[in-house]
């Protein structure tokens, strides 16, 4: 079968690799059909991705085909011909966090695609309690619920509400995916990126009421916006360290700022001002089994409709070489989708 392997920072192979072994208890084969490229891919290229190891299978954005069904006890509803996507968050389900309710932060976290060799091959087995069906969504639909679920997550933590102001700080696909759900909570959304070809796309987005360009100075641009104070909740999406120290200044007085990205190295803020503001500062990973549940649902009622995000389709053939491009700055890429079907 085919198999993209990242080797090193910067090299991708394409290989013939065997088919996965026989499946093993409480698994299911899955043919894989789509693969969302996401930061976590981009930033494993560039040698930049925290907890990561080489040479990697990457690829955890992903919708499948079941083609086999294990033997197991667990309720499920899959069939043989299922569409489906999977929640790459492997928890040990036996640690403090796991036994919490905190799945997606366990101890001994294991992320298909990050940790573990992931779904940029035609077959794998997977965990058949981390896999999540629709009948109404097409492939590419449901290769973008993982991605989407990131920000369901981030929303559900600020506990986002009704007419409440909410700045989302970088606008590539997991700020994106904020501000959709944002704006199902009620929120008044404004975005705010460096990248014009970026901030031009979130001004065509009907969830997004605002876009702020961040090279000009966004306390100024928020002021003609919210003329009355500042936003109550800021998501940083951008992994971007000066970025992130920056959106302290964001928020306004008792307000939330959570960081969805990550990057590596120390934040630092100014703590008489984090104190005078009592500001709450918080961090979202991963996503849980019920945003996974709430992203589908909003996707197959067509609250959200985000098939304009695929900017870049490829086969497996194709990536190796147009990976690179999706890096430069003057990429015009939102999502790039590989495709294991005919492209």
């Amino acid at each position: 079968m085919k198999s993209i392997s990242l080797r090193e920072p910067g090299h991708f192979v394409l290989n013939d690799t065997p088919l996965p072994p026989r499946l093993g208890q409480d698994e299911v084969q899955v043919r894989v059909r789509k693969v969302g490229i996401c930061g976590t891919d981009l930033h494993a290229f560039t040698g930049t991705q925290p907890f990561f190891s080489y040479p990697r299978i990457l690829g955890h954005e992903l919708a499948l085909e079941v083609i086999d069904i294990g033997s197991t006890q667990q309720s499920h509803n899959l069939h043989v011909g299922d569409l489906c996507c999977l929640r790459p968050y492997l928890n040990c389900g036996t640690c403090d966090a796991c036994r919490r309710g905190f799945t997606n932060c366990c101890m001994n976290m294991q992320v298909f695609g990050v940790h573990r060799d992931g779904g940029m091959r035609e077959v794998i087995n997977v965990p058949i309690d981390k896999v999540h069906k629709s009948t109404v969504l097409t492939a590419e639909s449901l290769a973008l619920v993982e991605m989407l679920s990131i920000g369901c997550h981030a929303v559900e933590r600020a506990q986002v509400k009704r007419d409440e102001v909410v700045l989302v700080v970088g606008v590539g696909p997991i700020g994106l995916g904020v501000a959709q759900f944002a704006a199902l909570a009620g929120a008044r959304v404004i975005v705010a990126d460096v990248s014009d070809a970026r901030c031009a796309f979130a001004w065509k987005d009907p969830a997004i009421n605002y876009c702020i360009d961040a090279k000009q100075d966004v306390i100024e641009q928020l002021k003609s916006v919210v003329p009355d104070g500042l936003p109550t909740v800021v998501f940083d999406a951008t992994g971007n360290a000066q970025s992130m120290m920056k959106s302290f200044q964001f928020v306004a007085h008792g307000g939330r700022l959570v960081f969805v990205g990550l990057f590596q190295g120390d934040v630092t803020f100014h703590d008489p001002d984090f104190h005078r503001r009592e500001l709450s500062l918080f961090a979202s990973r991963n996503a849980t089994a019920s945003d996974f549940d709430r992203v589908i649902a909003a996707l197959e009622a067509n609250k959200i409709n985000v098939a304009s995000w695929i900017t870049d389709r490829v086969s497996p053939e194709q990536m190796v070489d147009a990976f690179p491009t999706w890096l430069a700055p003057e990429s015009k890429t939102i999502k790039a989708m590989l495709s294991f079907d005919n492209v």
